[in-house]
């Protein structure tokens, strides 16, 4: 049997403890071909944190309260599920890479590390995971993709949207034909309750500000709505968008509301888009970190109408018969082999199932569904929106993709010294 795959995780921040929740879930599930090898933070005592229980600096609480988000996810340890191997704690990348511990990388580090890490990672033969969005521009998503096709590595984005059962169970029933062919798909989501109006979002400045950011609200959530509208719905050949900064400075407060933190944001929080869909569908998209008092949205998260049909969130509307969940329909009448395939080892953590389609990769010598090009598209798609309110016209996102519009991105670009990318 060969050794199992031995996996560095590059940056200890928020995210963290959900993908750690993901490796627990994959270990208990009988899949436990990796160990957690190697933790890097530029501050070690961050890498420390995560490393064995009854160890390092006590923990950071979750900044989100709702239980959907990964941000949400309680703290654990590596130790937790892993007693045979104690990670190495690293503050240095290239001791890392050359430290002999590792043959693939977990990257959820800051958005605009991604491309710098990665590179490095594939140039070193390394396999990479890249929490998303893969990049801060689309230039620097290119030269990930181009690493790791140079390199022959696999290049996957942590993108559990796609992973998660709801995703997986529509998936499968609009394939079957249940509403026909797609034709209209809408989410609609102004405010939050965790950063609304005006705080800074999972307590960090950097995702307000766009050279570091990329987009705000565009390209932290747009990725992760698009690429379910991809997923189900096919590709989004064109986006007609608006996106605005509306709160002129975000703070941190603490529990009396005694301001620790500000930032003075230059990324957008809130965008509306249309788009149009290879199939001729059309849709609208909108969501917002901004918005003084209640928020709104549909209230049953995205809906896609088709010709015979309409998904509502997780329950399908046929023609002619009672609504049913999809994902009870899925377990239902899904076959052992369609179940295989769309739920491996039955898992239903999003992030486990991730991390088992980046290893079952690694073994079978493939790139996984949730690819380094399927994260790239993602990041053109809601690149457009900016592209597209700036321009104030609507763009293709062929031509976001393949660079032929960057207007908005040339200043993060050249900041990153990607305009030859």
């Amino acid at each position: 049997m060969a050794e199992p795959i031995r996996v560095g995780i590059i940056g200890c921040g928020r995210i963290l403890p959900a993908h750690l929740r993901g490796y627990a879930t994959l270990r208990a599930k009988g899949y436990d071909n990796f160990r957690i090898t190697a933790l890097l933070s530029r501050r070690r005592e961050d890498a420390e944190m995560f490393r064995k229980r009854g160890q390092g600096p006590t923990p950071r609480e979750p900044v989100s309260k709702n239980p959907g988000d990964p941000l949400s996810a309680p703290h654990r340890y590596v130790s937790d599920f892993q007693s045979d191997v104690d990670a190495e704690v690293f503050d240095d990348f290239d001791a890392l890479l050359h430290s002999g511990t590792v043959d693939a990388l977990d990257i959820p580090a800051s958005v605009f590390t991604h491309h710098d890490y990665a590179v490095r990672a594939a140039d070193a033969g390394k396999h990479i995971l890249v929490q998303k969005p893969l990049s801060v521009s689309v230039a620097a998503g290119r030269v990930i993709v181009e690493a790791a096709r140079r390199n022959g590595v696999v290049c996957e984005v942590t993108e559990n949207v796609r992973y998660a059962l709801p995703s997986r169970a529509a998936r499968w029933a609009i394939e079957r034909g249940e509403i026909g062919e797609v034709q209209m798909v809408a989410s609609v989501a102004i405010g939050t309750l965790d950063w609304s109006p005006d705080k800074i979002v999972a307590d960090t400045p950097w995702r307000h500000l766009r050279r570091q950011a990329g987009g705000g609200a565009t390209l932290d959530i747009g990725v992760h709505l698009f690429h379910r509208v991809r997923f189900l719905c096919g590709e989004v050949q064109s986006v007609s968008a608006l996106a605005r900064t509306f709160e002129p400075v975000r703070y941190r407060r603490d529990a009396r509301g005694t301001v620790l933190d500000s930032v003075t944001p230059d990324a957008d929080d809130a965008f509306m888009a249309t788009f149009q869909l290879a199939n001729g569908g059309i849709g609208q998209i909108s969501f917002t970190w901004a918005g003084h008092g209640e928020p709104t949205s549909l209230p049953d998260g995205m809906v896609i109408y088709g010709s015979r049909g309409c998904l509502k969130g997780n329950t399908l509307h046929r023609d002619g018969k009672a609504p049913v969940s999809v994902v009870d329909l899925f377990h239902a009448e899904a076959t052992t082999e369609e179940r295989a395939h769309w739920m491996p080892l039955g898992l239903s953590d999003s992030f486990a199932a991730g991390f088992y389609d980046y290893f079952r990769s690694i073994e079978d010598h493939r790139q996984p569904e949730a690819s380094g090009e399927e994260g790239l598209r993602d990041v053109a798609t809601s690149f457009a929106i900016i592209e597209s309110s700036e321009s104030g016209r609507p763009v293709l996102v062929d031509d976001v993709l393949s660079g032929r519009v960057r207007a908005a991105q040339r200043s993060i670009d050249e900041y990153h010294n990607l305009l030859q990318a």
